[in-house]
């Protein structure tokens, strides 16, 4: 209720004399309006649509309709023999806990019991509940989405190979993606990564991009699988992006497509597209190039360092020229809406030692060098979410495990934070103002919610699970924070 001070307070402003006049006042404000709106639409804020928390780069010789179903048996694999039970992994990776967790089998076994008859409500009193989480939910993932974004790659996975060979693995990955498109065996988000648009490849890249896309077409009646996108690597001016454009109208004319249905992703693997010839950063002039069908921008871990002059063995996402271009992309990309990309960790987490009949210094030395290799995916994928990456590259479906490890235990490791903040954002901001279609902390609540939603996309939560923090399931569905409020303000 409103005090009856502010009630006389509100009474002597609507009568007190103002020194600006009204006409004067209009004016000033009519004309930032302009500037306002203009930097709305520039800077919209984060994009609340589903990015998956990887992609997986694979050559295009190599890739299958069903390709990314046996990675995930791969991996799950992988996982089972290098962890068997929740608890190995946990003091592999020093999960929170791990220190306290059995060490005889018999001990594992009984806990993994006790653990599986509970509820989740139960669950999460107990003191093993994040690793034991952590485990549970990467084994989930493995056995129902393992792939979330796979890249048919004709660029470095791919390599320079007679134009013959090439034409023909365009349209054999056509035809494997028209099948996969029926049989249901596609990642939810799939793209190919063309040869960049450099003097001497681009007759090859356009060559390629076309003839896979009229295969694909062509047997597919016209549809493209969902959240298709390609991948223009190696851009370093706006011409490139503008070129592209400019070829996906004529694309889409030829193939009946809705205007505007192609849509590309670039790569930051350049020290030119950190800074161009004139000291400044050409970002956002290479993501305006592309009229709005720029989705993503992917690092390009190994080509960036090379381009930095770093030798091979230190070429690795921790090196600090990785930092430096990671800030000025995400300070240049800020509040656009495109998606951010980090790249990828060469160690493999793959055993030195192959065959059946292995001896027991050939099996540990492998685990050795797969835990080893997981220690490290784990911390790179960690340090790359902490800091605001939620999507990095994979090369290997040994390394699906460690991306779902750290994405998992990121997300829950956090969540009673995240609860308690945006329930007490929601509740604050649903006594505030909304001035005609702008409120002032929509933004900062739309990060708050973006939290919960790539939480949910990648498994780390379920939808019950957000309901903690106050809102309904159709407010979550909504992914929009400033449509929260508005429904909020019409019920009050």
């Amino acid at each position: 209720m409103m005090s009856l001070l502010l009630k006389a307070a509100i009474i002597n402003a609507n009568f007190m004399k103002l020194s600006i006049p009204e006409n004067e006042k209009d004016t000033l404000l009519n004309e930032l309006r302009t500037a306002n709106l203009q930097f709305q639409k520039t800077y919209p804020g984060d994009r609340p649509d589903r990015q998956p928390v990887h992609t997986v780069y694979g050559g295009a010789n190599l890739f299958k309709s069903d390709t990314c179903v046996k990675m995930g048996e791969i991996a799950l694999k992988n996982l089972h023999t290098y962890a068997p039970n929740f608890v190995t992994l946990a003091k592999v990776l020093k999960l929170r806990g791990h220190d306290h967790l059995p060490h005889v089998q018999k001990d594992i076994d009984e806990l993994t019991k006790k653990l599986d008859s509970m509820t989740e409500a139960d669950r999460k009193k107990e003191q093993p509940w994040l690793s034991y989480s952590v485990y549970s939910k990467i084994v989930k993932k493995l056995q129902s989405e393992a792939v979330e974004d796979f890249r048919i790659d004709f660029e470095d996975g791919f390599g320079n190979r007679p134009d013959d060979e090439e034409d023909a693995t365009a349209v054999n990955a056509a035809n494997e993606v028209a099948m996969g498109m029926e049989n249901k065996t596609l990642s939810p988000f799939i793209g190919i990564r063309i040869k960049p648009f450099t003097e001497d490849l681009k007759f090859r890249g356009v060559r390629t991009l076309d003839i896979f896309l009229s295969t694909l077409l062509q047997k597919t009646d016209g549809r493209l699988p969902e959240n298709f996108v390609v991948m223009l690597p190696k851009v370093t001016i706006p011409e490139q992006m503008t070129t592209m454009v400019r070829l996906f109208e004529i694309l889409e004319k030829a193939n009946n497509l809705p205007q505007g249905t192609l849509k590309m992703e670039t790569m930051v693997e350049a020290t030119q597209i950190v800074m161009d010839d004139e000291g400044r950063n050409p970002l956002m002039r290479i993501i305006r190039a592309s009229e709005g069908r720029c989705i993503a921008a992917h690092f390009g871990t190994y080509d960036y360092t090379a381009s930095a002059g770093i030798t091979a063995k230190y070429q690795t996402m921790a090196h600090p020229v990785c930092d430096f271009a990671h800030h000025v992309t995400k300070v240049a990309l800020g509040g656009t809406g495109i998606f951010l990309s980090d790249g990828a960790t060469n160690v493999i987490p793959v055993g030195p030692h192959r065959g059946e009949n292995l001896t027991y210094e050939q099996l540990a030395e492998n685990r050795e060098a797969v835990h080893n290799a997981w220690v490290t995916g784990f911390s790179h994928t960690t340090n790359s979410l902490i800091n605001g990456r939620y999507q990095g590259w994979d090369l290997n479906p040994a390394q699906l495990p460690m991306r779902y490890a750290a994405t998992y235990n990121f997300f829950l490791s956090s969540y009673e934070d995240a609860v308690f903040r945006l329930k007490t954002f929601v509740e604050r901001s649903a006594i505030s103002t909304l001035t005609g279609d702008i409120f002032d902390d929509a933004a900062t609540g739309q990060g708050l919610l973006n939290f919960f939603l790539k939480a949910m996309n990648c498994g780390a939560i379920t939808e019950e699970e957000a309901l903690s923090t106050g809102l309904t399931l159709d407010e979550i569905h909504s992914r929009s924070f400033f449509k929260i409020l508005e429904g909020r303000k019409k019920t009050n």
